[in-house]
């Protein structure tokens, strides 16, 4: 497994904080209380992207986060839009870098597969910025676990390696649970997932008519409006009820306790909103939890469709 650790030699911690509201739904001061429990809390390892919110998520964590850098792990991603030649490639990482504030950064992940651009340009690209010490650390994100793997051999070639994968990854999106995590823990490739809570689904708020991304975003709403997945959150949120403990906390702890994950991607609005995500990093899950709460959604099909394997 990659060893993920800060420039200062502290590895990285259990849980990462993903910075996309800062700048949008969370402006300067709620984002900066979100950032300050997070580093109250131990977390060292912050995630943010070229796209969010248009620049103002990079430029807040950098204020915030430039002071001490050297104590962090700090990733951001490039290629969501324009693609990954190796032109967009160096013209948004150079401006990701001047809105961080930084000279360097630990993780530049490839925000999605592009199609159109021949993976030898985009890992020389990227071979030769770690060559020069502006990133540590090279990194995945949307990729499907063929493309991992494609990725990887490419970089080889270049003398570098897929460090990282960040999926999507929670108790009602589980099809990484197929190939790409017992990849990754195959091939020593650091995982961090985002959306734990599915949007917010699995914190129970919306069987209470609650507001948020769901009803707000039509690809969240698509994402996940079929009703096994409503009835899944709902019956977490009657276990919750039963443990007295927050949904919110189950589903992350949940998300974590997979032996394949390095640290789930947390993210809220408000410090207050983000407490119950912090308070899994305290909550101690054990096996037969974590099998119960796994039975509350379906179990993906192995890749060989060998049901009776399974």
């Amino acid at each position: 497994m990659t060893n993920l650790t800060t420039r200062s030699g502290t590895p990285v911690s259990p849980f990462c904080f993903g910075t996309m509201q800062f700048g949008g739904k969370a402006d300067e001061t709620a984002s900066k209380a979100m950032y300050d429990a997070c580093r109250a809390k131990g977390i060292n390892f912050f995630d943010t992207a070229y796209v969010y919110t248009g620049g103002a998520s990079e430029t807040l964590l950098g204020q915030f986060a430039n002071p001490e850098q050297d104590d962090l792990i700090v990733a951001t991603k490039v290629g969501y839009t324009g693609g990954s030649s190796r032109d967009n490639i160096l013209t948004t990482f150079d401006e990701s870098r001047a809105r961080l504030g930084m000279d360097a950064i630990d993780i530049l992940y490839l925000h999605r597969w592009d199609d159109n651009i021949p993976l030898d340009e985009t890992f020389e690209t990227l071979a030769r910025l770690k060559d020069k010490g502006l990133i540590r650390y090279i990194g995945v994100s949307n990729f499907a676990a063929w493309q991992v793997m494609k990725a990887a051999n490419v970089a080889a070639q270049f003398g570098v390696t897929v460090d990282i994968l960040q999926p999507m990854y929670n108790l009602v999106k589980r099809q990484v649970e197929v190939e790409i995590l017992p990849m990754c823990a195959s091939e020593g490739i650091a995982v961090a997932p985002y959306s734990p809570l599915g949007g917010g689904l699995l914190t129970g708020k919306y069987a209470s008519d609650g507001t948020g991304r769901l009803k707000e975003d039509t690809r969240y709403g698509a994402r996940y409006g079929l009703d096994w997945m409503h009835q899944s959150a709902a019956d977490l949120a009657g276990l919750a009820t039963e443990l007295a403990i927050d949904p919110a906390t189950l589903a992350v702890a949940w998300a974590a306790h997979n032996p394949a994950v390095t640290a789930p991607i947390i993210s809220a609005r408000s410090a207050e909103q983000l407490h119950p995500s912090l308070a899994a990093l305290d909550f101690s899950m054990d096996d037969a939890l974590y099998a119960q709460i796994t039975a509350l959604s379906p179990t993906p099909a192995p890749a060989t469709d060998r049901l009776e394997e399974a």
